[in-house]
Parts: C-alpha cells; structure tokens; sequence
C-alpha cells in the first residue's frame, strides 16, 4: 500500500469544513476522476471513478466519524482498496486544517504505473486545494449530516 498524506487550509469554520465533507454525493464537484458517490446509508457509500481510462467501481464503509473531528472509512467491495481519514483542525474561528491520510493498494498495472509516478500524491493535492476552492468560493456548507459513528459498531 502507498500511504497519501496532504493538508489544505481552507477559510471557513471547522464545522462548515466538516459538514461539506458529509456531502459525499457532491465529491465529484471537486474530486478528480470520481464520477459518482451514491450515499446507501449513513455508513456506505457506492463510488464509480474513471482513471486515466479506467472505470472502477467499489463501495466503501465509514467505520468512525466524530463530528467536527474525523471520518475514517475503508473499502469493502470492488478492485480498489484502501482506508484513510480525514480530519478536521480548528485553526481560529474562520479557519480550518482539512488533512487527508489515505492507504491506497494500486491494482492493474496502469494504476501501479502511475503510483510510481507520483500520480496518486498529485490527484490527491490537486483534490485538496479544489476543495478549498469549492467550499471558499461557496460561503457555506450544502448539507450536514453531525451523527456519531463508533468504531465497531
């Protein structure tokens, strides 16, 4: 597995940051190469991503969430795998640190191709910065969703 880490400081409240975050359906506004996320419950989601050419489709599970903090998930279906977290960090009361820790296992070899490459860190950083952008240029979350989910549960 390659482990993907990347931070952007966005100019909104940690629970403006954080309820956007919630909004997984709406991922593709600022998310590269990811063409639809389905939310099937409060704890998974169906996504349909399309990298250089390949289509991949795969469902994930929200194993922890604790509002204005973190949303750790890992995959369960499908030919990609991975798990991460992104956390949420009060800067001041208009500014928030969104970090992103991501443990992607390429498959195929265009994807092992491009992990080598650097592609995985560049989509990554390029995803981050676009999400500053769309919650910056918004002004304000399109949804929230503030339950708990607990590890083991």
């Amino acid at each position: 597995m390659s482990m993907v880490k990347e931070a952007v400081d966005v100019e909104v409240p940690v629970h403006t940051a954080y309820n956007q975050w919630t909004q997984f359906e709406e991922f593709p506004h600022f998310m590269e190469g990811v063409e639809e996320v389905r939310q099937l419950d409060e704890r998974h989601n169906h996504w349909t991503t399309k990298v250089s050419g390949v289509k991949r489709e795969f469902d994930t599970e929200i194993v922890d969430q604790l509002p204005d903090e973190r949303i750790t998930w890992r995959t369960t279906t499908g030919d990609t795998k991975q798990k991460g977290t992104v956390s949420f960090q009060r800067l001041d009361d208009t500014r928030t640190r969104v970090e992103l820790v991501m443990d992607v296992e390429p498959t195929g070899m265009a994807e092992k191709t491009g992990d080598m490459l650097g592609v995985i860190d560049r989509r990554v950083k390029g995803d981050m910065q676009r999400f500053k952008e769309y919650i910056e240029g918004r002004g304000g979350e399109s949804g929230a969703w503030r339950g708990r989910i607990r590890p083991g549960e």
